[in-house]
């Protein structure tokens, strides 16, 4: 395994983060303690959590992803081993089981010492804003339109006033911003510069594949220049750059079998796009999903991967890409696929 740090802090993290939001509905408990345990062994030590997870989410299946991660905790003691990053869920129709408060100063203090009591862990490593408040593009939702009833007002400073607080109490270490946009994103950014007391974002976590590359157009540089690392999600578009559903195949138990909603990465242009990345693999004796997964590692903007699988076999070719360096007649290949394809998802 290979490690980086992440910006501004003193976590070492894995160049491979364990992503969970399985745990508690397609997989069950007994499975999820199999998948720690096994990323553990192969020198992975960053897991990422929400107290949404698992997803979709159920009222009747709120935080039992976290509750399961806690379970583990207590059985194995092995908390002192990993750097444990979650999230409070913003607001939306979906959320209403959570609370309808929002960032709310009362609402993220209620967030965060909930989540440990149902981690069974003393300290969040990094924590993060599962998305914006505001109204705007993130989900699948490509461009920007502005909303007259969007009645958001700026409450940044108190977002950050409340995190610092969190942090100065002990409770979380680091701060992180989640389907974030890049407005939003230098907006934190700058009042933590104008305000040096509060707290800085040190990661994004926002979606980066072979079929959705968007970050690139503006929050790669905002990354780069402003030292904010990518964790990015969904490396393989909900199992499509697996290859697994490519000729209309709808495979048991699969995610976008299961929640046919999912379907921000299954358009036609996805799907082409898909086959001539797998036929690109092919050529190069590579598996599609571990080129998939290379090529994102690989990007100087991405400190760690998050990859979630829901059986061993998964897991072990994903935490494997770390090890895969792509000759430049497959990056080439690559980009001459997205020119042709650029952005197919969402």
């Amino acid at each position: 395994m290979k490690y980086t740090k992440l910006p501004h802090t003193n976590l070492e993290v894995s160049e491979i983060c364990l992503g969970t939001m399985t745990w508690g509905r397609q997989n069950n408990i007994d499975e999820a303690f199999e998948q720690m345990n096994y990323a553990l062994e192969q020198g992975v030590n960053f897991f990422d959590t929400a107290e949404l997870y698992p997803v979709p989410a159920k009222a009747e299946l709120y935080a039992e992803t976290e509750k399961i991660i806690g379970k583990w905790f207590k059985e194995t003691g092995n908390r002192d081993k990993v750097v444990l990053a979650s999230k409070i869920a913003g607001k939306a129709d979906f959320t209403k089981h959570i609370r309808t408060t929002g960032f709310q100063k009362e609402g993220l203090i209620s967030a965060v010492e909930n989540s440990l009591k149902r981690l069974q862990t003393d300290v969040i490593d990094l924590y993060q804003l599962h998305w914006p408040e505001r109204q705007t593009n993130y989900f699948g939702q490509r461009g920007y339109e502005h909303k007259i009833n969007d009645f958001w007002e700026d409450n940044i400073h108190q977002v950050l006033d409340t995190l610092g607080d969190l942090v100065n109490d002990g409770k979380i270490k680091h701060i992180g911003l989640s389907n974030e946009t890049p407005w939003g994103t230098m907006r934190f950014l700058e009042e933590s510069k104008v305000h040096r007391r509060l707290p800085r974002m040190s990661t994004i976590q926002n979606p980066y594949s072979l079929l959705n590359r968007t970050f690139e157009v503006g929050l790669a540089e905002i990354s780069m220049r402003e030292d904010v690392a990518l964790i990015p999600y969904s490396p393989l578009g909900f199992g499509v750059l697996s290859g697994k559903y490519l000729g209309g195949l709808q495979p048991a138990n699969a995610r976008v079998t299961l929640f046919p909603n999912y379907n921000r990465y299954s358009g036609e242009n996805a799907q082409k796009a898909t086959q001539m990345y797998c036929d690109l693999a092919r050529e190069h004796s590579l598996s599609l999903p571990q080129m998939a997964l290379a090529y994102v590692n690989s990007r100087p903007f991405v400190k760690s991967t998050i990859i979630g699988a829901t059986n061993l076999k998964q897991l072990e070719e994903n935490i494997g890409s770390v090890n895969v360096k792509l000759k430049d007649e497959v990056l080439e290949g690559i980009e001459a696929i997205h020119k042709q394809i650029p952005n197919p998802a969402p």
